[in-house]
């Protein structure tokens, strides 16, 4: 009975996260490459599974934009292998996402979720921003109403390279069969004889699609592009862009993206209008992709072992991450391991029926939280509507203009990015801002994959020199006679007044605070007493702040400060007090009144500024 305790809100957030999820999904199917409907399918398995075995009540998972991105790239590659043909590439993209969703089980049931945390900051911000450019730049051309597949001069440029690519495969299969001796020569020509124009002419479709896919495939054909512009297109899209952020001036209790979507797809489609619409969504409730499991190669899949790993990382931190933020609104604490088992149980069987891998979405359990969702409930509630809406109205949902969610993914592309990060470039440490755009370049230009792997190299290869330094800088000072002053840790404490215990509370930092520290630091606002009115955060033996120990100060200051509670610094270094103050940390968000040379200085003020104490 205490699952339905919190209905009426449950019910409410999940249909207003679903009215949400709807045009991302279907926008998110259509950057993956495998349509609207995968995106569907992903927002629906994805949503119902991840909330029922997940370790986050409030959650709302389904697809997101680095998931997207990241599938998008797999999709990519997987379909140029089968020569261009996504329906025989199928059964190896899902066996990859299925292979990504159990990854995420074995994580969650070898309680590997906590250590997902050691992930710098740099990393993370230039992933995000290169996943922000990735779909703004692949979006430009669908904005443009430009398809390569109607553009038959562009296509004809690449017959020479189809007949070439259809005769290696001949070639290739003759091989394979013992046939390609001079004596049966003459069969590969007469197997050559029977390639049709028909055939010539989609495989350079599949050759002039797979050249324009991609930023750099993007970048190269936007000259055509612009060339060939399709009015209609661009005014049905710019008309999206303008209502969802024009809207949001107006009101958030409505979502803007859902009204951009009725607003210009019910006038494009009752004005008659010329529009490209999405590809056919199929009726009916989808079917398992057996398949994968019938026709199971594992040389079809081993290549991309690595990448289904990549996946599975990449989802669990994007979980883990909304899932933090759902605490901070709920005050409740999830459960990790869990959350990892129920995010890939969720992409597993989303797999199996077409859909593309997900996570927990932010801006939806946001939605959901705030609308009053209590309990997983509410996500479950969240993929029903979406499946009612798919059987009920897939048909209606075929006729909305490409155009729209092209709209929809260039707002996305320009959200996603981390804003914080950009700006904060000119003040942080010139290492860090290298790891942040050696990432941001190679996952745009190059390999998603790749790109957070190296930087993670990059980034621990820095911090180790770091704190060799620090350690090295820290011998030199420290003198022999005080080894016994040492051991003796805060020792300046043990007179503090026992009055005080109930007013003030101490939070005693003890090393550098950086992105592998960040959680635990975090952890301080949950753990105060009610009857604290100040906290102290000695700082002491704290020579080293990262841009991640940065943020999560930063963070944790502006909760004690929304909760009444004064935040008072004691021995602030150099290096600590040179970071906050580059960021305006100190003196917008900490005047220099609350911040104290020692321990002995801020107990001065404590006795003289806080009330009911001794």
């Amino acid at each position: 009975m205490k699952f339905f305790k919190h209905l009426r809100g449950d019910l409410f957030g999940g249909i207003t996260a679903g009215i949400v999820a709807l045009p991302l999904a279907l926008a998110f199917g259509v950057q993956s490459g495998l349509g609207p409907d995968a995106g569907l399918y992903g927002a629906i398995f994805i949503g119902f599974f991840a909330s029922l075995f997940g370790g986050t009540n409030t959650q709302i998972s389904g697809p997101t934009a680095p998931m997207t991105a990241v599938s998008m790239v797999i999709i990519a590659g997987i379909v140029a292998a089968n020569n261009g043909d996504v329906s025989q590439a199928l059964p190896a993209i899902l066996l990859v996402f299925l292979l990504a969703g159990l990854m995420q089980i074995i994580l969650g049931v070898l309680k590997l979720g906590k250590y997902i945390k050691y992930i710098p900051y740099p990393v993370v911000s230039g992933f995000m921003t290169a996943i922000g450019v990735i779909i703004l730049v692949t979006q430009l051309l669908p904005l443009l109403g430009y398809y390569v597949s109607d553009d038959e001069n562009y296509i004809q440029e690449f017959k020479p390279q189809a007949e070439e690519v259809l005769l290696d495969n001949i070639l290739k299969e003759e091989a394979g069969e013992g046939l390609l001796v001079l004596e049966d020569f003459e069969q590969t020509i007469n197997r050559a004889k029977e390639i049709s124009e028909e055939d010539i002419n989609k495989e350079a479709l599949n050759l002039a699609q797979g050249a324009s896919s991609g930023v750099l495939g993007a970048i190269k054909t936007l000259p055509r592009a612009l060339k060939n512009i399709d009015y209609l297109e661009l005014i049905l899209a710019g008309l999206t862009i303008l209502i969802i952020f024009g809207f949001k001036r107006i009101t958030t209790a409505v979502p803007s993206t859902l009204v951009a979507l009725l607003a210009v797809s019910g006038g494009a489609y009752f004005m008659k209008l010329n529009y490209r619409p999405i590809e056919e969504i199929p009726s009916g409730f989808p079917m398992p992709h057996l398949e994968i499991f019938t026709g199971f190669d594992m040389s079809m899949v081993s290549p991309y072992i690595f990448t289904a790993l990549t996946l599975a990382l990449l989802g669990a931190i994007d979980s883990l991450l909304t899932s933090v933020v759902a605490d901070n609104m709920t005050k409740t604490r999830h459960n990790p391991n869990k959350e990892l088992v129920g995010q890939g149980i969720g992409n597993s069987v989303a797999s199996i029926f077409g859909g593309i891998p997900g996570a927990g979405a932010t801006i939806r359990t946001v939605v959901n939280i705030n609308s009053g969702g209590k309990t997983r409930l509410s996500g479950m509630t969240a993929a029903i509507l979406l499946l009612v809406i798919l059987l009920a109205l897939g048909p209606v949902a075929s006729q909305i203009p490409a155009a729209v969610l092209a709209g929809i993914l260039i707002t996305v592309g320009i959200g996603v990015m981390d804003y914080k990060g950009l700006k904060a470039i000119p003040y942080i440490p010139k290492s860090e801002v290298a790891i942040m755009i050696v990432v941001l370049l190679l996952a745009t230009f190059w390999n998603l994959v790749y790109a957070v792997g190296i930087g993670l190299v990059f980034a621990a290869l820095i911090f180790m020199k770091k704190m060799g330094d620090l350690n090295a800088e820290r011998s030199k000072v420290v003198k022999l006679s005080a080894a016994d002053e040492l051991k003796a840790r805060w020792a300046d404490e043990m007179n503090f007044p026992d009055k005080l215990k109930e007013e003030v509370y101490i939070k005693r930092l003890d090393g550098p605070l950086f992105f592998g520290y960040t959680n635990e630091f975090q952890s301080l606002a949950g753990s105060i007493p009610d009857t604290a009115k100040h906290v102290i955060i000695r700082m002491d033996r704290v020579p080293y702040v990262d841009q991640s120990g940065l943020y999560a100060l930063e963070d944790v200051i502006l909760n004690l400060r929304r909760n009444d509670i004064q935040v008072l610094l004691t021995g602030l270094q150099n290096q600590p007090r040179f970071r906050m103050e580059k960021i305006d940390l100190i003196p917008d968000l900490l005047e220099e009144k609350y911040i104290f040379k020692n321990f002995k200085e801020c107990m001065q003020y404590v006795r003289q500024n806080v009330e009911n104490v001794a």
